[in-house]
């Protein structure tokens, strides 16, 4: 059974950090290991020789019959049985180990009679110099280890923001905040060295700056359009009207007002695409309104108030707003509809098919509506446009038990909610 790849979930920087801190372990680590068996092989090497020496000279002064120096001697206390066996078996070597609590460079050959001639040195200023590099080994490479992520960490923060930067100013331009750059120092300054980060900068603001003119283009032909078709429309109004009573004459009314409709939806959502719509604030009753505007709708919409509150708004805008949901839940629905006022929240609630999955996954798209039904798919884009100017949230959903809700939430901070007494 194979075990699944770990998957890092963390940042940039912390990854970088980790990264760079277990490099620098790895690295000193093997400089620390490579450094003590040099400087251990070469103190312990001296301390042979030395040894050695000794013990040649205490074999010449041993076969002579004179006197053996302080620290040589046959068979002496302390000798390490192994070193004994050997230089019983005729041959020479050395060990170090422990003789009365202290590190001891232990050196022995054969002697006559079966015996061992051996001699000591201390060693303890060998074991404490590699004692102390080691200790060196540490401080330096824990010095190293935080110098090097301090710099590491420095330089990939730099980097990071840069990349949170381009990120905050990507998420601003798919909100619709065309205006947004990121900026970069970098990609502004051609004689700057070009780095990756700077490209994705730049591609990002070349990308914005493609797409906004393409829009303004968009918005100021359906301007254009809309204008223009305003004066022939008019004339064309007129006309209809002078023509004889009867059923072509109503055909030719009626698909005139459709298309007076149409031009005046587009001019509507033109402005609204311009950004230039400003409130017109007062304080309005939502259950009044709701009521004027279903009256106004001239359709069999039920109004339900749970929660009556007083908000400022403008009404006419809020009206507009409600207006299209209740006549879409007419148009594209099946009754009941049932529009509910609770506090800042009005919904609007149908029990047709459900609203298509493209709308709830992408929002209301212009001229786009399922197939078989009339309509330019306008009326719930001038809603959700005029509820951004209004500062309010409008969501759509299908509830569990069919149908279609629209759900409107105003802005909290601009409620002054009274409750009804009954």
């Amino acid at each position: 059974m194979r075990l699944p790849l770990l998957r890092w979930t963390g940042p940039l920087a912390v990854r970088a950090a980790v990264f760079i801190t277990v490099m620098c372990c790895a690295l000193a680590a093997l400089l620390g290991v490579l450094v003590h068996v040099s400087v251990t092989n070469q103190t312990v090497g001296e301390a042979r020789d030395t040894a050695l020496a000794r013990l040649r000279e205490a074999t010449d002064a041993y076969e002579a019959g004179d006197p053996l120096r302080r620290g040589a001697g046959v068979d002496p206390a302390g000798l390490p049985e192994r070193l004994r066996e050997l230089a019983v078996s005729g041959r020479r070597g050395t060990m170090v180990a422990d003789y009365e609590g202290r590190p001891t460079m232990w050196a022995a050959g054969p002697a006559a009679g079966g015996r061992a001639l051996a001699v000591r040195i201390d060693h303890t200023q060998g074991e404490r110099t590699i004692d102390g590099l080691d200790s060196a080994i540490v401080w330096s490479s824990a010095l190293a280890i935080g110098a090097t992520l301090l710099v590491g960490a420095f330089a990939v923060t730099r980097v990071t923001r840069r990349l949170h930067t381009t990120a905050r100013v990507a998420r601003r331009i798919s909100a619709g905040d065309l205006d947004a750059r990121v900026g970069d120092p970098r990609a502004l300054d051609p004689s700057r060295p070009q780095d990756e980060v700077a490209s994705v900068a730049a591609a990002l603001d070349s990308m914005a700056a493609s797409l906004q003119g393409k829009l303004l283009a968009e918005q100021r032909f359906t301007a254009d359009v809309a204008h223009e078709l305003r004066t022939p429309l008019t004339g064309l109004h007129a006309a209809a009207e002078l023509l004889p009573p009867g059923r072509p004459t109503e055909l030719v009314q009626d698909r005139v007002a459709a298309l007076r409709t149409l031009t005046e939806d587009l001019l509507e959502i033109s402005r609204l695409d311009s950004g230039r719509e400003r409130l017109e604030l007062d304080a309005e009753p939502l259950g009044e309104l709701a009521a004027r505007v279903v009256r106004g709708s001239g359709t069999d919409t039920r109004v339900d108030v749970v929660r009556d509150a007083r908000v400022e708004t403008d009404r006419r805008r809020l009206e507009r707003v409600l207006g299209n949901l209740v006549g879409n839940a007419h148009r594209h629905g099946r009754g009941p509809v049932v529009l509910t006022v609770d506090g800042p929240v009005i919904t609007v609630r149908d029990h047709g098919s459900g609203y298509p999955e493209y709308l709830l996954a992408h929002g209301p798209q212009r001229f786009r509506t399922e197939s078989g039904t009339k309509g330019h798919g306008l009326g719930l884009t001038i809603a959700l446009g005029q509820a951004e100017v209004l500062g309010a949230r409008l969501e759509f959903a299908n509830p569990p038990d069919g149908g279609a809700l629209a759900t409107l939430t105003l802005p909290q901070q601009q409620q002054q909610q009274q409750q009804q007494q009954h």
